[in-house]
């Protein structure tokens, strides 16, 4: 059984959801590596490794116990380390971060299925949000990048001082929203932090997009398969989002 067909509103994921940030990855990782790093490097196995974050580092900083700043300058010297690259202590990570950070955002860019899924839900009437687990102001930056400013931010990791999959972030955003959770749908490509942090928060459904490279996979097989199941569905584009949610 699912309350998908109480569903009056829609939480949307930002980073790899609705914006392809891996690719935005990518790009800046192979073009640091030109400076960085030993020529020839496999810049899927850098994007991979990046993301795989095997310390832990950004979800600590989603629990409030590192700056930003703090968990991807550890992050980088892991990198380095795994691939031949010089430790950078903190003004040469300084020089690195301004590059990189210079890269990633030339390589913003929606999911192509992104804008059509948003502007569906306005032909029907249904309000929409963001909630992230990076800066609300940066994400607000990078939607207007990508052709995304109508989504408007709701919470960031910013906004409480710590992140997903912490359910006081879901309930916060859906008050801010302005639905009760039971009402409201959580759509999001990491499937321990966005749908199943979202169907334990007590929202009316947990909506995994499962993109190519995607993060981590459904957790024992938990969430229906284009048709919600115990408040989880799965789903390969977001143009599946209306019919999932029976609007």
């Amino acid at each position: 059984m699912t309350g998908a067909g109480a569903i009056r509103a829609v939480l949307f994921d930002v980073d790899d959801t609705l914006v392809d940030t891996r690719g935005a990855f990518r790009h800046a990782l192979a073009s640091v590596a030109v400076d960085y790093l030993d020529e020839g490097v496999d810049h899927e196995e850098l994007v991979r490794f990046w993301r795989e974050d095997r310390q832990g580092w950004y979800r600590a900083h989603t629990r409030g116990e590192l700056t930003h700043r703090e968990q991807r300058h550890r992050r980088a010297n892991d990198l380095h380390e795994e691939f031949g690259g010089p430790f950078l202590d903190d003004a040469a990570y300084q020089r690195w971060d301004d590059a990189f950070e210079r890269y990633f955002q030339e390589g913003w860019a929606a999911h192509p299925d992104a804008l059509p899924a948003l502007e569906a839900l306005d032909a029907l009437g249904v309000p929409y949000g963001g909630l992230s687990n990076a800066r609300s102001d940066y994400q607000v930056t990078k939607l207007a990048a990508c052709g995304l400013g109508r989504l408007p931010m709701l919470v960031g990791v910013d906004t409480l001082g710590f992140g997903k999959p912490d359910p006081r972030v879901f309930l916060h955003a859906c008050e801010r929203l302005g639905f009760a959770p039971a009402e409201v749908a959580y759509v999001g490509d990491e499937f321990d932090v966005d749908p199943l942090g979202a169907r334990d928060a007590g929202l009316g459904l947990g909506v995994w997009i499962e993109r190519p490279g995607a993060h981590r996979g459904d957790v024992d097989g938990l969430a229906g398969d284009g048709v919600p199941r115990d408040g989880l569905v799965r789903i390969d584009t977001l143009m599946e989002l209306p019919g999932v949610l029976g609007l």
